[in-house]
């Protein structure tokens, strides 16, 4: 094994399944209860959404960052099994250029349930009459074999709230 064959995961052990985590301490949605169609009616694919009682916004599962939108409002991972997630932070916040987001990872940077991507100033969202959900949606569903999300409701984050399954 080489020295940095660990960054790139060991696909061959068939791992293909992937603990979601809750990112964000707050209110776990499903996603056709987001107030975006866009979300709500699975266009960039399937996923979750939460309502956020704090602006620390961490990774939720493991993988690497391949896109950090320049205004910050949004964080693309890949996971280790190949699922592409994006991490979008409220709704048509993509107006506000950056302004109320810290994106603190960078493009290739390898991320876990303990890492934080991001912090939001939630009253920044407010004062601009955004809403502040926190949308994960699988932006590859064609690779996507199964996902499940067992709960929802009041959750703190790193809280273990389902699964994806990337097509074998």
């Amino acid at each position: 094994m080489g020295m940095f064959d660990f960054l790139k995961g060991d696909k061959s052990k068939g791992e293909t399944k992937v603990t979601l985590y809750s990112p964000v301490n707050g209110k776990v949605i499903p996603i056709e209860e987001v107030a975006d169609p866009v979300f709500s009616q699975k266009m960039m694919g399937d996923g979750f959404g939460i309502v956020p009682t704090d602006g620390d916004i961490y990774a939720p599962a493991s993988g690497k960052v391949v896109s950090v939108f320049p205004t910050q409002h949004a964080v693309g991972l890949e996971l280790d099994n190949g699922i592409e997630v994006l991490v979008h932070i409220g709704i048509d916040t993509v107006e506000l250029e950056g302004g109320p987001f810290n994106t603190t990872v960078k493009e290739g940077d390898r991320v876990t349930p303990e890492t934080k991507i991001s912090t939001v100033d939630l009253a920044g969202l407010e004062e601009a009459g955004k809403e502040n959900t926190v949308i994960i949606v699988f932006t590859n569903m064609d690779k996507v074999e199964n996902y499940t999300l067992n709960t929802t409701g009041q959750s703190t984050v790193g809280t273990e709230l389902g699964s994806v399954e990337a097509k074998a």
